[in-house]
């Protein structure tokens, strides 16, 4: 199975931020200097540039109001569906019920990430694990599991894909969670894992696929061009 390179958008008022260290009140829209690809925080644009660089098959949107509790983007979600209708968008939108996750998965091609850091208990997450649509983020932030402890200890719960999300690593370049993947890897069974945080560099991607991981979210490193369409083409080939 060809490994997996997931860009990320970061969604706060309807413009792209630029994600560090998972400290979302400090978190500023994209701006000069800030990526090699585009020149704008612009949504749909910031999605084309990628796609420019890459036919990548999925895009991961974080909507940080919805996550936040402030609104949300819906809107722009949509409107990204609509015009990129060859890619599959991955959302985390603070979903926490049932009503949340249908109005989401309404939009086509959309593929509801549950974060843990949203979930008040693991009743939606074990009611809809077997829903191919959803996927789970174990959420850290440090040391520190964000959300219920049953998700994190119960592989049982856990869909057929599982996101494992280091907050404090994203936008850093600090590296991936390397020890963390390997324990969730462990536990997974045949489940997909997903690396997210820290990624540097093309020798992190590959030192990714190697620990066994079905593939990683990145935005820094595509930004700044460390991450090229040579290092892509190598990276994914089965």
């Amino acid at each position: 199975m060809p490994f997996a390179v997931i860009p990320v958008l970061d969604l706060r008022g309807g413009q792209v931020v630029r994600a560090v260290a998972g400290k979302r009140a400090a978190y500023r829209p994209l701006g000069p200097g800030d990526s090699v690809l585009v020149e704008t925080a612009e949504p749909l644009a910031v999605a084309r540039a990628f796609r420019g660089l890459f036919p990548f098959g999925v895009l991961y949107v974080a909507d940080l109001d919805a996550i936040e509790g402030r609104g949300d983007q819906l809107a722009v979600i949509r409107a990204l569906a609509s015009a990129l209708p060859d890619v599959e968008l991955w959302v985390d939108a603070g979903i926490a019920d049932a009503a949340a996750l249908e109005a989401l998965l309404a939009v086509p091609r959309t593929v509801a990430v549950l974060g843990s850091e949203s979930q008040r208990d693991a009743g939606l997450v074990r009611a809809v694990r077997d829903e191919p649509r959803v996927v789970l983020s174990l959420d850290w932030r440090g040391e520190k599991p964000q959300g219920p402890a049953e998700l994190f200890h119960d592989p049982a719960l856990w869909p057929a894909r599982v996101i494992v999300m280091t907050l404090a690593r994203v936008g850093t370049g600090g590296g991936p969670d390397v020890a963390r993947l390997r324990d969730v890897l462990a536990r997974a069974g045949g489940r997909e894992v997903y690396a997210a945080g820290g990624v540097r560099d093309p020798a992190d991607l590959g030192a990714l696929r190697d620990l066994g991981c079905a593939g990683a979210l990145v935005a820094t490193a595509l930004h700044r061009g460390v991450i090229g369409r040579g290092d892509l083409e190598r990276l994914v080939a089965p």
